[in-house]
C-alpha cells in the first residue's frame, strides 16, 4: 500500500506545480534538477550516459504525457459532483479509458526497462530506481516545506 501512495501523491504534486501559468518553466526547472540529481547518483561513464539519456528522455516525456494530458482529463470527471451524474454506460466507458491509459504506460514501462537493460548493468538500473525514489521523495519534501512557509 505504501508503494502505491508514492506515485499518487507525486501526481498530485506535480499536478498543482503544472497547473500554475508558468507551468513549462518549472517543469523545466524540475527535469533540470532531476537531470542533475541523477547524474550524481548514477555515476555514468560517458558511454553509459550516452545511451542512457535518449532513452530515459523518451520515456520520462512519453509517461509525462500519459499521466498528464490523459489522466488529467479523466480526474476531472472524477469529482464526486460528476461521478453521481454519469449514467453508467459514461462510468463505463470513463473507466475503459483509465484502465487502457494504465495499460499503456505499463507496457511503455516495460519497452523502457527492456532498453535500459542493453546499457546499463542490473545494479546500476537498481540505483536508478532507488535515486528517482529518493529524488521525488525529496521534491516532496521541498513541497512541503514550501507549503509550510506560505502559511
Amino acid at each position: 500500500m505504501k508503494k502505491n501512495i508514492l506515485p499518487i501523491l507525486l501526481f498530485l504534486v506535480s499536478f498543482s506545480f503544472y497547473a500554475q501559468s508558468d507551468k513549462d518553466e518549472k517543469r523545466e526547472k524540475i527535469k533540470a534538477y532531476k537531470v542533475s540529481f541523477l547524474t550524481t547518483e548514477l555515476e555514468l561513464t560517458s558511454t553509459e550516459a550516452e545511451k542512457f539519456w535518449p532513452i530515459y528522455n523518451t520515456y520520462d516525456d512519453k509517461q509525462f504525457e500519459l499521466r498528464h494530458d490523459k489522466m488529467k482529463t479523466y480526474l476531472r470527471k472524477l469529482d464526486d459532483d460528476n461521478i453521481n451524474s454519469l449514467s453508467e454506460k459514461d462510468a463505463a466507458t470513463l473507466l475503459a479509458q483509465i484502465e487502457s491509459t494504465d495499460k499503456e504506460l505499463y507496457l511503455l514501462r516495460e519497452k523502457y526497462m527492456t532498453n535500459l537493460k542493453k546499457v546499463l548493468s542490473a545494479k546500476k538500473i537498481l540505483k536508478l530506481k532507488k535515486s528517482e525514489d529518493d529524488f521525488n521523495r525529496k521534491l516532496l519534501k521541498q513541497y512541503r516545506d514550501k507549503a509550510a512557509k506560505k502559511e
